[in-house]
């Protein structure tokens, strides 16, 4: 089984509220489990206005498709500029049960 998280710090110049804050972090979730099928939440600076963490994770069979995945999920959110994307970080790891 190969387990992969990935993490998105992006920045929002322009929010004055938690409540715009939301409806960005909402909006981005969704699209990353409905397009992903991955499991999303924001994972810390809950109270900052301007700074959205972003946690999410992919399991399957194959390193090089769980890796291309989460690529692709970095690359959406990029897209959707919905804000700066200041910093992301992966970590891929294959697990046995025997």
């Amino acid at each position: 089984m190969v387990v992969g998280t990935g993490i998105i710090i992006i920045r929002l110049p322009e929010n004055d509220s938690l409540k715009g804050k939301r409806k960005v972090i909402k909006s981005i979730i969704g699209k990353i489990k409905n397009t992903f099928n991955a499991s999303a939440a924001e994972i810390g600076a809950n109270d900052i206005h301007r700074r959205i963490e972003i946690g999410f994770a992919l399991v399957g069979n194959d390193q090089s498709y769980i890796n291309s995945k989460i690529d692709k999920i970095f690359n959406m959110v990029d897209d959707m500029g919905m804000g700066e994307i200041l910093d992301t970080d992966m970590e891929i790891m294959t697990i046995n049960f025997n």
